[in-house]
């Protein structure tokens, strides 16, 4: 977090509590007082309305409340850094800091340099973010990709913010939907041998070119031999090898994205030992699991569920959602505190039962949280994009990926909020031009690298901290850089406490903006050296900060373009 908000917010507090022991005002328990960003420049650096909160506990009008808060806060031990404070409106409290913080702030950038901007709002816990999960069926779409990248960023930026993260793929490798896709690779296969008849593609099975070229590798490998064996006994060999293909694509794609995993956790596992029978035991000792007609039972209606929901059938075999039992109670066997799951948001109407489930388990509502993704369309100037015929029915992450290149793939779905719908055209993606956001952030990092190649180039060495004079920094562009870094561990920590890792995209836009807005309207050669120097700088902690965001984007900061 900001050190000087921090600051601040401590001596607003204590004199707010000072005052109110003189008045005999009591304060509710939990009084913090609360800095914001205002929304206006000429505004201040920092602005509260603390006074407008607390005018009914005072008796005192906010305005008054304000004045006198204010005088008290700039004479206390610390107040120093206040150059002045502002009483606006119905009683906010605008305070503009001297210019002393600049030299502070620039100073700190360039001392932490990649670790500008860390925080710890976790305190050393442990959180785990389970993202993609796609079934191993088909290929990876392009939603499937906005989930990855909301996935990484965010377990990014909460590693930026002092949790232990683990980065968890789900393959749903059991369950019906693996025969199927055995069954649809083994009716390639015969329709490749030009015997259609003898294994008919299944009714609802799984389309695609895809599934043509699994079925040719095996021909490959295996001849034309399993034509002539019962179909019931090489169909777990079509299936198995369908998965592999699948899964190691799956592995390759993502990859390529900038995508990776600390596990990859097989559903089939979960069955390996006792996992189910020990899930359902501490349900049923916690009165949330029952038998009844030979089925074992949730007992869901306890969290308002319109009826209980079976775990396990009558004949002996677990439902879908058994393996989502038993896999959140693993989460929390393996020391995890939070469990973040990143979901389509056609999954909506799943989560308040996964709620109920991490209750019924003794979880904390708070730690169970569901980050819903919305859709993306693709569009190619304007006009929405066929569909793939490798994947059958949607454009394949990796089409995408090839066409864009990871950065701006990256860069696409990450600017938008998770709860809003996502246009993403390729064509402006391709665009090296200021109209292409990706290229407008990344060509701000050149652009600073540009610059301090000339400054070599001409024998000209980086100054010491010790030589910013930051009263030659007069400009307004200045001004707003200098404000827009300052933003940076804020927007971090808002980042991580929201899960909003949009909030990454949004900054890194602002801040190449001010980058570019001053060196549009700035020379750094050519000028007084105490000038040059305080600039220099300036652009080095611009450089900082911006690979920073780059990369808990998983985007790449270039040199040169």
């Amino acid at each position: 977090m900001d050190e000087k908000k921090e600051r601040l917010e401590k001596l607003l507090t204590q004199v707010v509590a000072d005052l109110a022991r003189e008045k005999d005002v009591s304060l509710p328990d939990d009084f913090c007082a609360q800095l914001e960003r205002p929304r206006h420049e000429g505004h201040g650096d920092w602005a509260t309305n603390t006074a407008m909160q607390l005018t009914k506990r005072f008796g005192m009008p906010p305005r008054d409340l304000a004045s006198e808060i204010a005088s008290r806060l700039r004479t206390v031990p610390g107040g120093d850094l206040i150059e002045k404070i502002e009483i606006a409106g119905p009683g906010f409290m605008n305070i503009t800091l001297k210019s002393a913080w600049v030299a502070d702030l620039i100073a700190d950038i360039l001392a932490k340099r990649d670790d500008f901007g860390r925080c710890n709002i976790a305190w050393g816990k442990k959180v785990q973010v389970e993202y993609v999960s796609a079934n191993p069926t088909g290929p990876l779409h392009i939603g499937h990709a906005r989930g990855a990248v909301v996935g990484d960023i965010l377990s990014s930026v909460l590693e930026f913010c002092g949790w232990e993260v683990g980065r968890e793929y789900y393959i749903n490798d059991a369950g019906n939907q693996m025969e199927l896709l055995g069954r649809s690779t083994q009716a390639r296969y015969f329709a490749l041998l030009g015997r259609e008849a003898e294994a008919p593609f299944p009714e609802d099975g799984y389309q695609g070119d895809y599934l043509t070229d699994i079925a040719q590798s095996i021909l490959d490998a295996q001849g034309k031999s399993l034509a002539d064996k019962p179909l019931a006994e090489t169909l777990p060999l079509f299936t198995d090898e369908s998965y592999r293909q699948i899964l190691a694509t799956f592995r390759k794609d993502l990859g390529d994205f900038g995508v990776l995993f600390d596990v990859w956790f097989s559903e089939r596992s979960l069955y390996d030992g006792d996992e189910v029978e020990k899930s359902i035991a501490a349900l049923k000792e916690r009165g949330f699991a029952y038998d009844q007609d030979g089925a074992v039972w949730f007992k869901s209606t306890h969290f308002g569920d319109d009826k209980d929901r079976v775990m396990i059938r009558a004949n002996g075999v677990p439902t879908y959602f058994t393996s989502d039992v038993v896999y959140l109670k693993n989460k929390y066997d393996r020391g995890f505190d939070y469990l973040i799951y990143v979901w389509g948001a056609d999954h909506h109407g799943y989560v308040p039962r996964m709620k109920s489930v991490n209750e019924a388990f003794g979880g904390k509502d708070e730690a169970f949280v569901v980050v819903l993704i919305q859709f993306v369309s693709l569009l190619r100037g304007g006009v929405p994009v066929a569909m793939s015929k490798r994947a059958g029915s949607y454009v394949t992450l990796r089409e995408v990926l090839d066409e864009v290149g990871p950065d701006a793939m990256r860069f696409f779905l990450a600017m938008r909020r998770c709860d809003s719908h996502l246009d993403f055209d390729l064509e402006l993606a391709k665009k090296s031009s200021s109209d292409n956001p990706v290229f407008y952030v990344q060509y701000a990092h050149a652009r600073i690298c540009s610059i301090l190649r000339e400054v070599a180039a001409r024998g000209v060495a980086m100054p010491a901290i010790t030589r910013l004079d930051v009263s030659v920094l007069t400009d307004p562009t200045e001004a707003a850089l200098v404000k827009t870094l300052s933003r940076f561990p804020e927007e971090v920590a808002k980042a991580g406490t929201e899960l909003a890792p949009h909030r990454m995209a949004f900054y890194a836009q602002e801040l190449a903006e001010s980058l570019h807005a001053f060196y549009n309207a700035q020379r750094i050669l050519g000028v007084e050296e105490d000038v040059m120097n305080a600039r220099l700088l300036l652009v080095e902690a611009t450089r900082v900060v911006l690979r920073n965001v780059l990369r808990i984007l998983g985007i790449s900061a270039p040199e040169k373009m």
